[in-house]
């Protein structure tokens, strides 16, 4: 298997692995998902929304990239730009750890609260299998011809499968998040009693 190979693979996995953890999030008790932790920070609702909205918005520079990266395929020498390859998995990495670094988001990411949860569990889906078209549309390596500037965490310019990667990094990030209020939720039902 070739390293572009095994870095689609591996993109792959960890897209269906992120988005199945998110998606037992919908079937927390309501009370759980409600609950705002006493930082004042986001409910799970809340949270899972700004998922599908991040996503949302980031698919709209992937959805341009690869299509930009496969007419690519015409003007560029693909052997040579995959020779020099590297994927900065590391970098990527960090994205996914909460609270890793400071990230200052635009206000359109932040959840409304008015999106019915079933919609934004379906939207979340949806954006999933997108990704999953995206890298079997490019089996070869063809998402190495096409480079989007990322300025969280100093990326820079990142190819294709760096920003598919990125945005289940960016979800995973807030497993993390969905986890703290969970504990925070089950500590104050322990007070309560």
């Amino acid at each position: 298997m070739t390293q572009i190979e095994e870095i689609i693979q591996e993109t792959r996995r960890t897209l269906v692995c992120v988005f199945a953890d998110v998606d037992t999030w919908f079937e927390k008790p309501a009370d759980l998902r409600d609950f705002r932790p006493p930082t004042n920070g986001w409910t799970i609702n809340e949270v899972l929304e700004h998922i599908s909205l991040t996503s949302h918005f980031l698919l709209i520079l992937i959805d341009k990239a690869v299509t930009k990266a496969l007419k690519n395929v015409n003007n560029l020498n693909l052997t040579q730009e995959l020779a020099d390859y590297h994927f900065e998995k590391e970098k990527l990495d960090e994205v996914g750890l909460y609270k890793s670094f400071e990230w200052i988001r635009p206000e359109h990411m932040d959840p409304t609260g008015q999106v019915p949860l079933v919609q934004v569990r379906e939207t979340i889906q949806n954006q999933l299998n997108r990704c999953l078209e995206h890298l079997q549309n490019m089996p070869n390596g063809e998402g190495v011809l096409y480079k989007t500037t990322m300025t969280v965490n100093n990326l820079g310019k990142i190819d294709v499968y760096e920003y598919i990667y990125f945005l289940a990094k960016h979800a995973e990030r807030h497993i993390a998040q969905m986890e703290r209020n969970e504990q925070e939720f089950a500590q104050k039902q322990t007070f309560a009693q």
